[in-house]
């Protein structure tokens, strides 16, 4: 006999089913969304017993789940009240499924219900919840669903809350959409009703405990050695990079393996909507904006924080990605003296990049002719770096562009790196990849001569096409560990 069977026998002639029926309607009048029909492989028939012995746990808890310093002590006390309360409850359980069940309430009080499985597995990079009963994950690039779910739309409205509120925010129906963070730095994104019209629906993106170096994006796939060293260098010749990709291409990823690059003596400001990078520096400022409060006051924008960090003494500063306003201001930091800046922005190429950036200086309300716009970030950056996104799920940087300057009035750009598409034969052949390799195309950047004013020289013969397509290992050029 099945454990849904059990319940059904242990609550005798089908009470228990009336009030989980009750209980749902009072959560769907709660969560003020008329909910979808749960398809009958989702049905939880551990439901109404969480609910009860969760209730009870809380109602013997009570204050202490608030009070308790010590993180490993509160969570020994939860396991062991909630294995208490099992106990008690009358439903016969296997022993397999009491310890499921208690990691299941355990994992609802302490932590994010449903989803802490799915933040514990590192194999997971973004987890996607569409409805209370349908939740995704991207797995290598690929997304697929889980069996995981909600008990309804007032739990996941719930668990939103909780996620929200320890990052200071809030999400209600004044105030609808939130970006928050959670402690080890993954970004999520809230949104309900009444914009999100069926239901609550949650994003996180989730960030590896231990931050992907440069030697990691190697051997993934995402850049080869000689174009890593050679960024490498820029970085430190302190150049202004601007790192460009669509959603979920890995800018940040790539950033943050690049900031490592900066020289540890150097005082580092970072500056982003939710603090995402993870620099190991020991002389690090990280800043983050604020949104209004309740009453529409108290706004912090990344364009105040810009123009706070230059009083502040900067080597460099690291916009986590320009969106608005802000541009123009991070355009006047780099064009004023402060080399070496980094800052990412979306953008499906490097032309398409340096467009964007000048629609968002035209966003801060300026009264200047495109001319002098374009001269400003022909002047500002010195390097582009594009990453793309696959179909086949993997990353991979495409572009590594020299800003050369004005000409006319375009700004002109030179492909230092290039990862060329495949051609007509290769196609017809059956036996080409997606992208070919990222390959030097032999031209010399004109950058090379402010790089050794920075102390870093690069060799001339660096820059020269491998003959006969050789490709170039890490071992040739050193790890960066």
């Amino acid at each position: 006999m099945g454990l849904h069977d059990r319940i059904k026998s242990s609550n005798g002639n089908g009470n228990g089913n009336g009030q989980g029926a009750s209980a749902t309607h009072e959560a769907h009048s709660i969560s003020g969304v008329q909910e979808a029909p749960r398809d009958p492989g989702s049905i939880d028939p551990y439901a109404e017993l969480k609910t009860r012995v969760h209730h009870a746990c809380i109602a013997k808890l009570g204050p202490q789940l608030f009070s308790s310093d010590a993180a490993g002590d509160l969570t020994e006390q939860v396991m062991r009240v909630v294995t208490e309360q099992l106990a008690l409850d009358r439903t016969p359980l296997t022993r397999e499924e009491r310890r499921q069940i208690t990691r299941e309430i355990a994992d609802d009080i302490l932590g994010y219900g449903p989803l802490e499985p799915l933040l514990r597995d590192d194999t997971v990079t973004e987890v996607m919840v569409n409805n209370y009963d349908r939740i995704f994950v991207e797995r290598a690039g690929k997304i697929e669903r889980t069996t995981a779910g909600f008990a309804d739309n007032a739990h996941l409205l719930r668990i939103i809350d909780k996620i929200v509120s320890q990052v200071g925010r809030r999400v209600d129906e004044s105030s609808p959409m939130v970006d928050a963070r959670l402690p080890d730095g993954s970004r999520v994104n809230a949104i309900i009703p009444p914009l999100s019209l069926r239901g609550p629906t949650l994003t996180i993106r989730k960030f590896a405990r231990d931050p992907y170096t440069a030697d990691d994006l190697i051997n993934f796939g995402s850049i080869t050695p000689k174009a890593a060293h050679f960024i490498s260098a820029c970085v430190r010749g302190k150049l202004n990079i601007l790192i460009a990709g669509g959603t979920g291409t890995g800018k940040t990823t790539l950033l943050n393996a690049v900031s490592a690059f900066v020289p540890g003596d150097e005082r580092i400001v970072t500056i982003e909507d939710a603090a995402e990078l993870q620099l190991q520096q020991e002389h690090i400022i990280t800043l983050e904006s604020r949104p209004a409060n309740i009453e529409g006051k108290g706004e912090v924008r990344i364009r105040e924080l810009v123009r706070n960090a230059l009083r502040m003494r900067p080597d460099r500063i690291i916009v986590g990605e320009v969106r608005g306003p802000e541009t123009l201001d991070m355009l006047q930091a780099m064009n004023t003296g402060h080399e070496g800046s980094l800052t990412t922005i979306h953008a499906n190429s490097p032309r398409d990049a340096l467009s964007r950036v000048e629609t968002l200086v035209l966003t801060a309300g300026v009264d200047l002719p495109l001319r002098a716009i374009r001269e400003q970030i022909a002047s500002a950056f010195d390097l582009l770096v594009q990453i793309t996104r696959l179909v086949d799920g993997s990353r991979r940087v495409t572009h590594v562009s020299e800003v050369l300057g004005m000409e006319s009035d375009v700004i002109t750009l030179q492909d230092i790196f290039l990862a060329r598409p495949p051609d007509e034969e290769e196609l017809a052949s059956g036996h080409s990849k997606l992208i070919g390799p990222l390959d030097c195309t032999g031209l010399k950047p004109h950058f090379l001569e402010k790089m050794a004013t920075n102390g870093v020289a690069v060799p001339p013969n660096f820059f020269e096409q491998a003959a006969g397509g050789a490709t170039f290992s890490a071992a040739g050029y050193g790890s960066f560990r």
